[in-house]
């Protein structure tokens, strides 16, 4: 594997007794780039997702991370390498502070991860660095807050600030803009790319928001039916005759 290349799949598959909901995927994702993955609904793009995460096991095929296989790997052990992950629905602790979310989630990979009888004033290294990532994601303010009250598009925020906190190398994302008004999707987007240029961070996302993929990609894969339909930059992608009917729709227009 290339030095430049920090995930890949290889004739990734996945059946569902006879269902074939991936068949043959293979990817490359480079280092310090946006990779996003999209498809209509059945495409296959949310399994492959689950493959690349660890959340489920491939029916063939392998995943490796920096040259080494982590095929067999639980989500928890690849988090302990560096690759963090984002859920569709909100992972958080609504009845802990934001603060508190986020300080437990840099605790979690730290020397003190079983410690819970420590008073969490004592974990003064881990509340410092949630305090820089609080302020990352721009929830400064909200420390305090019970995540229950947040709204939701400050719940988004505090669940990238929870995946920050363990300062993972690869940053994994199933639809980080579900539930979220189109008011509040631009101030998202621009928090995730900054993370990725300015941290050096890679991210991978699934995302159904053409608009949003197509400003902050560096590189698309189109999966239909469970394959790899093509990939190439955002511009390539939209230029796609093919892709352009089956996906972008009258929204290709509005990008070129």
């Amino acid at each position: 594997m290339s030095d430049q290349i920090i995930l890949e799949a290889k004739n990734l598959r996945k059946t569902f007794g006879g269902l074939i909901a991936v068949d043959g995927v293979s990817i490359r994702v480079k280092k310090h780039t946006m990779h996003a993955i999209i498809g209509p609904n059945g495409a296959g793009k949310t399994t492959l997702f689950n493959l690349l995460s660890g959340v489920m096991p491939p029916s063939g095929g392998d995943v490796y991370f920096k040259g080494e296989k982590i095929t067999d790997l639980a989500p928890y052990r690849r988090a302990h390498l560096g690759i963090g992950r984002s859920f569709q629905i909100t992972n958080i602790f609504p009845n802990l502070t934001v603060l508190e979310n986020i300080r437990l989630a840099t605790q979690a990979l730290g020397k003190d991860s079983f410690r819970f009888l420590k008073l969490a004033d004592d974990f003064t290294e881990y509340i410092d660095k949630a305090l820089l990532v609080v302020k990352q994601v721009r929830l400064n303010g909200r420390e305090h807050m019970l995540a229950r009250n947040l709204p939701h598009g400050e719940k988004r925020k505090l669940e990238l600030g929870i995946m920050l906190a363990s300062d993972p190398e690869l940053l994994l994302f199933d639809e980080p803009t579900a539930g979220m008004s189109s008011e509040q999707v631009p101030e998202l987007i621009d928090i995730i790319s900054q993370v990725v240029k300015e941290n050096h961070r890679t991210a991978v996302l699934v995302e159904h928001r053409m608009d949003m993929v197509m400003q902050i990609s560096d590189t698309i894969t189109v999966m239909s039916q469970g394959a790899v339909l093509t990939e190439g930059s955002p511009k390539s992608i939209a230029q796609n005759q093919q892709v352009q009917r089956a996906y972008l729709g009258d929204l290709y227009g509005e990008l070129i």
